[in-house]
């Protein structure tokens, strides 16, 4: 059973959303230094590398990390290919989704994390417009995910995408890379941390793709 790793390596080289903290990750105690063990300090936003969003990462006291549901996080799960030329995703892309409550867009995004300049932030990712995701939530999903650091627009104003998918409930899942997965239906497997402080944005997250057969 090939289990696939979608998750983007987080370090310093990791490109962050315009805006966001920065990446730095450091020695706090390192036994090169005489110290009894080597222990990393990490500091970073929320929504760094694969990441989660949850509702109150836009809505005014909407659920957060804590509260959202591990039977969304995890379960069947269809991944849909969208053409290289596509810089916005509508609901022409959308494909036959049948029965699945979790969808996961591989894009032209995928490439980007093996560019020679993967660490430059890229404005021109491709994107989910916001009828598309209307549409998905007509259609009961419950989690939607794309292959970088945000499904909105770069630049939006309005955020309509994620209000969209957020004021409903959707999870919605940021920063995958899906380079070596085919379309088709998995298990997925997505685990934010467990973060009790802060406002419950979103948190980073370590995802994998499991064959169902």
């Amino acid at each position: 059973m090939p289990i696939f790793d979608i998750s983007v390596p987080i370090s310093a080289a990791t490109p962050v959303y315009p805006g966001d903290p920065a990446i730095e990750i450091s020695d706090y105690l390192a036994l090169a230094r005489g110290d009894a063990a080597n222990v990393s300090m990490l500091r970073f936003g929320a929504h760094t590398a694969t990441h989660v969003d949850a509702p109150a990462h836009f809505i005014q006291n909407a659920p957060g990390i804590p509260q959202l549901s591990l039977e969304t996080l995890i379960g069947t799960a269809r991944v849909i290919e969208v053409p290289t030329s596509v810089r916005a995703i509508s609901i022409d892309h959308l494909g036959e989704i049948g029965e699945a409550t979790r969808v996961l867009f591989k894009t032209r995004n995928s490439a980007f994390w093996r560019d020679p300049q993967a660490s430059v932030f890229r404005e021109d990712y491709t994107y989910l417009t916001a009828a598309a995701a209307r549409h998905l939530v007509e259609r009961g999903v419950r989690l939607v995910g794309i292959d970088y650091l945000s499904i909105e627009q770069f630049k939006s104003t309005g955020f309509e995408t994620h209000l969209a998918l957020l004021s409903e409930g959707v999870v919605i899942l940021e920063g995958l890379d899906l380079g070596a997965v085919a379309a088709g239906v998995y298990e997925l497997i997505c685990l934010p941390l467990k973060l009790a402080g802060g406002s419950g944005d979103g948190s980073p997250a370590r995802a994998v793709l499991r064959t169902l057969e």
